[in-house]
């Protein structure tokens, strides 16, 4: 049984066939080489082939990993994950299944899943759910009826649409649609070092926190987005939110908020990982992608700070780029500059303060 299995295998590295990439890997006992079954080398003498199960089981009888099919590089098959990606992407809408991607991937569906998943930070099936939001959320905005929306973006049912709506948007199709129809939201726009600062929240916490020149046109940012909500400003009701964040520019320590804020499990545990970030300190989108084990994922986690609605409560201006550069940031760039300037010269200061005299 052992040799049958084995001479199954053989048949699959003589055919270069992709589709067992990550089942297994071979060795070749001449050379002290391991490699995928579709490395593109020369095929070695059968006699001299071993197979392993991983390539740390490989490395561990000895053996290392070949430079051109790269069999233990997490970022192998980045290509194909890209096919299945732009599969789905083409196909929004529509019930995909892992064995059509991995015919499109020309990966075995276990592997697919595996791969795309660690290098994309998504299952195809959530990612596939993201695109049905998205793509719902198109057609809400352009005035479809909610159950044209949900049908078009492929949901099978309204219940299963109304579930994920408010997972991911913290309302229901219908209220997103009618514009945050039916919320009251209270705001308040106070003086910053840093220009002046709006914060709206709902009775379950913030809800939006912006940075701007211009108190009317921050006023007219959240009426953009939430323009059928019932917007009330009031400063007195507010005043604990917006004393702690200017606080957080003076270097106070960064006491827990009520947060109304929603989003995918993905956005949420980069934003999880940038409230990890001690204040005056960055982390480069890579180094956090990595940090979630989704190393090919730093668009992912640009995107994600991009969407982030709470200004300094969740410190995406802690994120920057690979090679140090400050990037974007949704409330200007040089804002961003001066924000992390003001965090370490607070991050300084303390440690200055705590060497003995």
């Amino acid at each position: 049984m052992i040799q049958q299995s084995e001479d199954l295998k053989w048949q699959s590295v003589v055919a270069r066939d992709s589709s067992q990439d990550g089942h297994f890997v071979y060795a070749v006992a001449s050379t002290g080489i391991y490699c995928q079954p579709s490395c593109p080398s020369r095929r070695p003498d059968r006699s001299r082939v071993r197979f392993f199960g991983s390539p740390e089981e490989a490395e561990g009888a000895g053996f290392r990993a070949c430079f051109r099919c790269r069999p233990a590089d997490p970022m192998a098959g980045m290509q194909q994950v890209e096919l299945a990606r732009e599969y789905l992407e083409r196909h929004a809408g529509e019930t995909v299944t892992l064995k059509q991607l991995g015919e499109v991937a020309r990966m075995s569906p276990f592997h697919l899943q595996r791969k795309f998943k660690r290098l994309v930070g998504l299952s195809p099936k959530a990612y596939a759910g993201v695109l049905r939001m998205e793509r719902m959320k198109a057609g809400l905005r352009q005035g479809d009826t909610v159950s044209r929306a949900t049908y078009d973006a492929g949901y099978g049912s309204g219940s299963r649409a109304y579930e994920q709506a408010r997972a991911s948007m913290g309302m229901t199709p219908g209220v997103y649609r009618k514009g945050g129809r039916g919320l009251s939201i209270n705001f308040t726009v106070v003086p910053s070092p840093i220009g002046q600062l709006l914060a709206a929240a709902t009775d379950r916490g913030l809800c939006s926190v912006m940075l701007g020149d211009d108190v009317s046109d921050l006023e007219r940012r959240l009426r953009a987005e939430f323009p059928e909500a019932r917007l009330e400003r009031d400063d007195g009701a507010l005043r604990p939110y917006t004393e702690q964040l200017i606080a957080r520019l003076s270097g106070s320590e960064e006491t827990a908020l009520p947060l109304d804020v929603s989003g995918t499990d993905f956005q949420h545990r980069v934003w999880e990982a940038l409230r990890r970030i001690p204040a005056g300190e960055t982390r480069s989108y890579q180094a956090i992608a990595r940090e979630l084990g989704r190393p090919a994922a730093a668009r992912a986690v640009a995107g994600a700070c991009a969407s982030n609605r709470l200004a300094l409560v969740i410190p995406c201006h802690r994120a920057i780029r690979e090679h140090g550069e400050t990037g974007g940031y949704r409330w200007g760039a040089e804002r961003k500059r001066t924000i992390l300037e003001r965090e370490r010269i607070q991050r300084d200061s303390r440690k200055d303060e705590s060497v003995p005299a």
